[in-house]
């Protein structure tokens, strides 16, 4: 079921649990209406568990398992035209499509994106999340394991930018499964590990529950907050070529 949440600047879409295909062809459609100058669109999902391939992941040497695994744990591959290497979805992940005008203000708005997510897990109780200087997405403080540091990143980003309109966006770890990410080299980075707002809880002694819901209402007042001052309209004329710009980390 989807909830349509009206908003002065965007409409927010809560599309629940769907599968990647499915959510993937609602961003196009709402891409296309943003395009011919509709109101812009922030989507919320979970998906079902799915691996994606960004435009530097086309081999996919950053899986670690083969192809005939994954399918027998019922995880699809699928080829995306994000920026980026190789990234999971799945339940538990709060993933988001700010389906925006962004125009050539590319590095403007994934900084957007990141101090709306960091809003967001600042509210959920984690202050430390920033950004990670070099990388797209946010993380909370380093950690050590066996001896040896690693980044502890809590959320994703991978943006396509096509026609001066954005697709794709986040991903933020909830209550995810982070056994999936060792099915990969999440996004290329051999030195991070995934970690989540429930992990961050167990592993700092925290009482409250993590949850997807309350992710999604932080998330969303995040947006409206970060994005309330922002540039909506589009270039006066739409000739760039339907040729995506790449950037970022995926999603």
């Amino acid at each position: 079921m989807i909830r349509d949440v009206k908003d002065l600047a965007f409409d927010v879409l809560d599309l629940g649990m769907m599968p990647y295909r499915e959510a993937w062809q609602l961003q196009r459609e709402h891409h296309a209406r943003v395009v011919a100058g509709g109101q812009p669109a922030l989507l919320l999902v979970e998906h079902l568990p799915v691996l994606t391939l960004g435009r530097g992941a086309r081999e996919g040497n950053n899986i670690l398992v083969t192809r005939e695994y994954l399918a027998g744990q019922g995880i699809e591959v699928l080829e995306v035209e994000r920026g980026g290497d190789v990234t999971y979805h799945g339940p538990g992940q709060l993933v988001a499509y700010p389906i925006f005008p962004v125009g050539r203000k590319v590095r403007d708005f994934l900084r957007l994106l990141e101090a709306a997510t960091i809003n967001a897990l600042e509210t959920l109780g984690l202050p430390d999340a920033r950004p990670n200087p070099g990388y797209a997405g946010v993380y909370v403080d380093a950690r050590e394991v066996n001896g040896r540091e690693y980044d502890q990143k809590i959320a994703s980003f991978g943006v396509a930018v096509k026609r001066h309109v954005a697709l794709h966006g986040l991903g933020l770890n909830v209550t995810t499964n982070l056994q999936h990410f060792e099915l990969i080299v999440p996004c290329g980075l051999s030195g991070t590990q995934m970690t989540s707002v429930a992990r961050e809880y167990e592993l700092r002694g925290l009482s409250r529950p993590a949850g997807v819901g309350e992710a999604k209402v932080a998330l969303t007042q995040a947006f409206h907050t970060t994005f309330a001052t922002y540039d909506w309209s589009l270039p006066e004329a739409l000739t760039t070529p339907p040729t995506p710009t790449l950037t970022g980390r995926p999603t």
